[in-house]
C-alpha cells in the first residue's frame, strides 16, 4: 500500500513501546508525519504549567460521545491493555453496545498493515442499514506510529468514516477529547450542510429559533433551560455532544450557542464557521441566570421587553429557591468535569464559603465570566490543577466539605474531613435555573453533619499502620530493617543500569 506509513525499527517507540514517556511518544508522531495533527492539539487543548492533569484516559471522552450517539459505530486502535480498559470503562458507565478493535503486533505496525487492517474493518462495517456513522479512534502507539487515518474514504456507501487520534500525550483530558469528536462531527455535518439539502431532526416541527448548548449535562437541565428560554419566543436546539447524526445539522442551525462547558474549542471553531454567535458561562444561581439570559438575547436579537420578561421570570423562581435553601459552609472544590466553576458560582450564590476552584480543564475566553466573578469575591481558580494543587488548597484552606476527584476526596476522609466525589455526586443533580438552585444544599448540609464521625473514625484508627504498613493492626507495625530502602533502591538502579546495558547490545 503506497500511502501507508511506517516507523524506522530503531524508532524509540518500537523501543519502549507506550511506556516510553511523553516527549518520546510526541517525537516519535512528528517523525511519523503527525506534526500538524499534533500541533493542532496542542494549540487547542495548551497544557498548564505542569505536564498533565491526572485525568482517565483522555480517548474515553471521544469514545463516551461516540457510544452515546444512535446509528454510529466506534473502532478502536491501540495497545490491547487500553483498550481493555477503556472498554470496561465505557460498560461501567452504561455503554449498550460493542466496541469494535484492530489489533496489531510490532511487525504489522512497523510494515504499515495496521493502517490496512482498519481499512478492511471500516469497510466491513459501514453498512447503511445500520450506521449512519463510522468513528475509528487512534490511540498512543497508532497515533506515534504515524496510522494515517485522514487516508480513509470520507464515506462508504453512505456511511461517513471519521478518523480521529486522541493520543493521551496530545489531549490533555478526557474532557477535551469529547470535543475532539464532536468538532470532527460539526465539521463534517456543517460541510454536509453547506453542500445541499440534510435531514431534518426527528419530532414535531418548532419553528422557534433555537439554542444549542455546548457540554453534556444532566438529563433535567435542557428542560429547565428550554423553560427560561421561551419568554423571549426561543426554543432549545440540541446540545452538543448530540444524540444521533441529524441532530448535528440542527445545532448548526441555531440562532446563538451557549458554551455551558467552555472547553469544547474545536466545536466552537466550527460554530464560528458556521456564522453562530458563542455565548460563554450559563443559567446558574441567580447573576449566572440573569447575565446569562441578557447575553442569548442580545446574541440571538430578542427584543429588551422580552429578555427583561425572561429575567423577571427566572429572578422570581431561582430567589425563591435560594433563599429557602441556604448554604453554610466552606467548602473547596475541584474537578476534571468542566463545570467546576459554575458549581463554585452556585455554592458561593448560596451563601457558601469557596476559597478554591481547581478544574483540569483550561482557561478560555469563555469561562472568563465565571472566573472574574468568583475571584470578585475571593475565591482562587486554578485552570490546569494538579492533585497536589488541589490537595495543598484543601490542607490550607482546612474546608467543612471537600469535592474533588477520588484521590482528594480519600486524603480527606484520612484527615477527618467530609468530602464528596463531584462527578458522582455533583455532576449527577440539576445545576441550572431552580431545580440547580436547590440541589446542593441538602447534600452539603448531610455531609457536613457528619464531620464529628469522621473525627471519632480517626481518633479510633490512631496508631493503625497506614501507607507501605497498611494492614497493620493495634499489635503494633513492624519496624523496618534499617538501611532497608536505601539497599532496594541501590538493587532496582543496578538492575535497571543492566536491562539497558543489554538493551543497547
Amino acid at each position: 500500500m503506497d500511502d501507508a506509513r511506517s516507523i524506522p525499527t530503531s524508532s524509540p517507540l518500537t523501543a519502549g513501546g507506550c511506556h516510553g514517556g511523553r516527549e518520546t511518544m510526541l517525537e516519535a508522531a512528528k517523525a511519523a508525519g503527525k506534526s500538524d495533527a499534533m500541533a493542532k492539539l496542542m494549540a487547542d487543548y495548551p497544557r498548564g504549567p505542569h505536564d498533565q492533569p491526572q485525568s482517565m484516559c483522555p480517548a474515553f471522552g471521544s469514545l463516551r460521545v461516540g457510544l452515546r450517539m444512535r446509528r454510529t459505530a466506534t473502532i478502536l486502535s491501540g495497545s490491547a491493555c487500553c483498550v481493555y480498559g477503556l472498554t470496561f470503562t465505557s460498560h461501567f458507565y452504561g455503554a449498550r453496545r460493542s466496541v469494535g478493535y484492530v489489533p496489531f503486533n510490532s511487525e504489522s505496525l512497523v510494515r504499515g498493515q495496521l493502517y490496512e487492517d482498519i481499512r478492511d474493518a471500516v469497510f466491513k462495517i459501514a453498512k447503511p442499514e445500520d450506521y449512519d456513522a463510522v468513528v475509528v479512534i487512534n490511540l498512543c502507539v497508532p497515533t506515534a506510529s504515524g496510522v494515517p487515518l485522514e487516508l480513509l474514504p470520507k464515506q462508504i456507501e453512505g456511511v461517513r468514516i471519521i478518523g480521529i487520534d486522541v493520543p493521551g500525550f496530545g489531549v490533555p483530558t478526557h474532557a477535551e477529547a469529547k470535543d475532539v469528536l464532536a468538532g470532527a462531527m460539526l465539521k463534517y455535518a456543517r460541510l454536509e450542510a453547506e453542500a445541499g439539502p440534510v435531514q431534518r431532526p426527528r419530532g414535531a416541527a418548532d419553528e422557534r429559533p433555537k439554542v444549542a448548548l455546548l457540554g453534556e449535562l444532566f438529563p433535567a437541565d435542557p428542560i429547565g433551560i428550554g423553560q427560561m428560554l421561551a419568554p423571549m419566543g426561543l426554543g432549545l436546539g440540541p446540545s452538543v455532544p448530540t444524540r444521533e447524526w441529524r441532530d448535528l445539522y440542527a445545532a448548526l442551525d441555531s440562532v446563538a450557542v451557549g458554551a455551558i462547558h467552555p472547553f469544547y474549542t474545536a466545536s466552537v471553531r466550527e460554530f464560528q464557521a458556521a456564522g453562530r454567535p458563542i455565548v460563554g458561562s450559563g443559567p446558574v444561581g441567580l447573576d449566572g441566570t440573569l447575565a446569562w439570559l441578557d447575553g442569548i438575547g442580545k446574541a440571538a436579537n430578542v427584543a429588551s421587553a422580552k429578555i427583561d420578561a425572561a429575567k423577571a421570570q427566572a429572578q422570581g423562581a431561582i430567589g425563591a429557591v435560594m433563599a429557602a435553601c441556604p448554604i453554610k459552609a466552606r467548602i473547596t472544590l475541584s474537578g476534571y468535569e468542566g463545570s467546576e466553576l459554575l458549581v463554585a458560582r452556585l455554592l458561593v450564590e448560596a451563601g457558601a464559603e469557596v476559597p478554591y476552584v481547581g478544574t483540569a480543564c483550561p482557561r478560555t475566553p469563555w469561562s472568563d465570566a465565571d472566573r472574574d466573578w468568583l475571584e470578585a469575591r475571593g475565591t482562587h481558580v486554578q485552570y490546569r490543577a494538579s492533585l497536589e494543587q488541589d490537595m495543598a488548597a484543601m490542607m490550607d484552606a482546612k474546608p467543612d466539605l471537600a469535592v474533588g476527584t477520588t484521590p482528594l476526596v480519600q486524603k480527606a476522609k484520612e484527615l477527618g474531613i467530609p468530602a464528596l466525589y463531584f462527578t458522582n455526586m455533583v455532576s449527577a443533580r440539576p445545576l441550572f435555573g431552580a431545580p440547580g438552585a436547590g440541589s446542593l444544599a441538602g447534600i452539603v448540609a448531610g455531609q457536613t453533619r457528619g464531620a464529628e464521625r469522621f473525627r471519632r473514625m480517626i481518633s479510633f484508627f490512631e496508631g493503625v499502620g497506614k501507607g507501605t504498613a497498611a494492614g497493620y493492626g493495634f499489635d503494633g507495625v513492624p519496624k523496618e530493617p534499617p538501611g532497608a530502602r536505601d539497599r532496594l533502591r541501590k538493587a532496582r538502579a543496578a538492575k535497571a543500569k543492566a536491562e539497558a546495558l543489554t538493551g543497547e547490545v
